[in-house]
């Protein structure tokens, strides 16, 4: 081929390559507003199901607290594993009282990945509910989680940590959660989610 040929070939090309991204760019712009707002949508839904007494959530009352506490969590792996907390809110009443705390939290020890879940906690330390926001477990053994047979145990639960047995102490010990069966990894890893969001209230600003 001659040179005028490759020349030509590799303008071709380029202009290929340049309409392609201006039209990747172009979904992009259309998209990315709508998916931003289905996200809120949901995380909204996931704090109101959590703490369903607050009529409004500030997500900046405690927005400086996250990061030097999870410098804290990074330094207690052996007791939560690999845990970190994403945001949280207080969730204010109708009269503007802070009715509790939602904190969203993360942990690295799912057998199928990251498990990340919302965590409603009232201001004596109660857990009043937890909301799953991205779970890719086994379907029948870690994904159970999602069942109220598990997750119910948190709930009503005033400690300053949790642990995870599997000897079934968990329903007269107030401190321990009962495994899901041949899901250990995964009872641990919502576990330990729970503890980051529990050592969070506990040392935030908003509890000193």
């Amino acid at each position: 081929m001659k040179q005028g040929g490759f020349i030509k070939d590799a303008i071709i090309l380029f202009v290929i390559t340049l309409v392609s991204g201006a039209l990747l760019g172009a979904v992009y712009q259309v998209t990315k507003g709508p998916i931003a707002e289905a996200n809120r949508a949901a995380q909204m839904e996931a704090y109101q199901q959590v703490l369903p007494d607050a009529a409004e959530f500030d997500e900046e009352a405690l927005a400086g607290d996250v990061e030097g506490i999870n410098t804290s969590l990074a330094g207690m792996s052996a007791e939560f594993g690999n845990v970190y907390v994403d945001s949280a809110a207080e969730g204010l009443d109708a009269s503007g009282n802070v009715a509790g705390f939602v904190v969203n939290s993360t942990s690295k020890d799912g057998y199928g990945g990251e498990v990340k879940i919302a965590v409603g906690i009232l201001q004596d330390g109660t857990v009043n509910g937890i909301a799953f926001l991205s779970l890719s477990e086994t379907p029948g053994l870690g994904m159970n989680a999602t069942s109220e047979d598990f997750w119910g145990q948190f709930v009503g639960k005033q400690q300053e940590s949790l642990v995870v047995t599997k000897d079934g102490s968990g329903a007269v010990d107030n401190n321990k959660i009962n495994a899901m069966g041949g899901a250990t990894i995964t009872s641990s890893a919502v576990t330990n989610a729970v503890n980051a969001a529990l050592y969070f209230v506990q040392n935030c600003s908003a509890a000193q």
